[in-house]
């Protein structure tokens, strides 16, 4: 990789950031700001990594939450290591309970897809093993955005909008009626540059600063969770609660011309990024803007994804062996498989998600990939009264049929969309990467790996670059700034190509590389939302 990039080929507002103190990016500009103030006051980027992920559960509750889960990779003292916070599904939930109900898959809304929130335990746990500076200190600037406020973003608002719209239509039950009271104080979503503020969500963050998080699993915050789930009808118990905690896992990675690349483990869906690139790795990319290129590129995540979905879920059940697809040889066997013209492999419906994203980086190397999500937006549409904790809705993506890799089974973890990445060379940290929102996210891990490596693009041309992505079948949507007559001759192989209206379904991505050398910072933020690059 050549760090001395020279110029940028696709249309934008931004530029890459450098630095040399310290560097926080990600999708909200208020955010990325806490974890430069973190940074100031003496933490490291761990400390600057926490405070921005609870800031973000204030300043873009439109797409995560404390009742969220995270995944974060850590780069310190010349180790990465892989954090799993996400929840299993409560020990009373089911098939059979969800069937009873009249159920023959799991909703989207409600009690029912609601698992175990990770991310407050994330916090604390990356705090207690990394962290310089108390948990208290760290969480306090969400909680001053959550009691005093802040003015909504234009695409922050966009969303809540649109969310808001949506779920007057569909979430009339009583259970309901705290997200409203929660995220539409007016009876309306919060207009753009309009402050909000919400003194529930600051009381419930205090909550979880002083006790480490405890409160929310084994306390005050657990009592109140459980007892909503009882009265209307809900799996999750204090029991469910109490039994979580994060867990540090092993991370994965395949060598991709010279460089590794990380992600975490099953149940999340990062193996699928991985699979991709050890297909491509196989191919001579002699340019970017080619026919050739992306058609591989999107067949070779075809291939990918329905490896991915056919087996990924709960390590504990997974059959798949992680050493054998990830070898050179099954990546040349299905590499063999692309041919000319665009194939069909198993298709699926993919989701649309809901996720934030960042990328923390300190003058002392540590380096951090961190993701949280409630998933499709703001999750399940419950916020548990007089506390602002959004609870996720991860359960929906378990299956209901006994026989499917990923059937739904009393605490156990699902398939997993969120996936942070990270890019080393030899025993050097290169740094963070990712591309939040549903199943876009292994699509978007591969683009800007390969953007970065094959094409030498800088970290913001890596971002701003159009995208893709394969949604089923022969079906694949592009941005409306993809290149037209690139779309004309992906059609003539055979694809079924659509011109997407808007580009918010492509991902938002950050990255952060540092130079071995120079040990200088370079970021890119992601210019399809409100994203910021805080730097020093």
């Amino acid at each position: 990789m050549d760090f001395d990039f020279q110029y940028h080929p696709y249309p934008s507002q931004r530029t890459t950031v450098f630095a040399q103190g310290g560097m926080v990016a990600t999708s909200q500009p208020l955010a990325a700001q806490v974890g430069l103030d973190i940074l100031k006051q003496g933490g490291n980027a761990i400390d600057a990594a926490i405070a921005t992920a609870s800031a973000l559960t204030v300043l873009e509750p439109t797409s995560n939450g404390i009742g969220g889960d995270a995944f974060a990779l850590v780069w310190t003292k010349g180790k990465l290591h892989g954090l799993n916070a996400s929840g299993p599904a409560p020990k009373r939930l089911t098939i059979d309970a969800v069937k009873t109900r009249g159920y023959n898959k799991i909703p989207a809304h409600g009690m029912i897809p609601v698992t175990v929130p990770g991310a407050p335990s994330a916090w604390a746990e990356l705090s207690k093993k990394f962290g310089c500076l108390p948990l208290k200190e760290v969480l306090q600037p969400a909680i001053d955005y959550a009691e005093n406020g802040y003015p909504i973003s234009p695409t922050l608002g966009k969303y809540w909008e649109l969310a808001y719209n949506r779920y007057k239509q569909i979430l009339t039950t009583e259970e309901f009626r705290p997200w409203f009271e929660t995220f539409a104080p007016n009876g309306r979503a919060p207009k753009v540059g309009e402050i909000w503020h919400s003194k529930n969500h600051a009381a419930t963050l205090r909550s979880i600063a002083e006790s480490s998080a405890e409160s929310f699993y084994r306390g005050e915050l657990a009592d109140k969770i459980a007892a909503f789930s009882e009265r209307y009808q809900g799996f999750i118990s204090k029991e469910d609660l109490a039994g979580y905690r994060a867990e540090w896992v092993e991370p994965i990675k395949v060598n991709y011309r010279g460089y590794d690349v990380w992600e975490i483990p099953p149940n999340g869906q990062g193996l699928v990024a991985l699979l991709g690139l050890n297909i491509v790795k196989g191919f001579e990319f002699s340019e970017k803007e080619t026919v050739d290129t992306y058609h591989k590129q999107i067949e070779a995540m075809k291939l990918a994804f329905t490896d991915g979905k056919a087996n990924i879920t709960d390590p504990a059940f997974m059959k798949m062996n992680l050493a054998d697809v990830l070898s050179d040889e099954y990546g040349e066997s299905r590499r063999r498989e692309i041919v000319d013209e665009a194939m069909v492999p198993h298709p699926y419906e993919p989701s649309r998600g809901g996720t934030v994203y960042l990328a923390a980086a300190d003058g002392e190397g540590n380096m951090v990939s961190f993701i949280q999500s409630n998933y499709m937006g703001f999750g399940s549409g419950i916020v548990v009264q007089d506390t602002g904790i959004a609870l996720q809705n991860r359960g929906c993506d378990f299956s209901l049929d006994p026989s499917h890799p990923n059937a739904l089974r009393p605490g156990a973890k699902t398939y997993h969309t969120i996936i942070p990445g990270f890019l080393t060379k030899g025993d050097q940290a290169v740094g963070p990467f990712g591309v939040m929102g549903g199943y876009m996210q292994p699509q978007g891990h591969l683009q800007v790996i390969m953007n970065t490596i094959d094409f030498g693009l800088n970290p913001q041309a890596a971002l701003d670059a159009p995208r893709w992505q394969w949604i089923e079948g022969k079906k694949v949507e592009v941005e409306p700034h993809f290149p037209n007559h690139l779309a004309q001759a992906l059609i003539r192989k055979g694809n079924q190509i659509e011109v997407a209206l808007d580009a918010g379904g492509f991902g938002r991505g950050q990255i952060i590389w540092r130079n071995p050398e120079s040990c200088v910072l370079m970021g890119g933020t992601e210019s399809r939302t409100d994203g910021a690059i805080a730097a020093w």
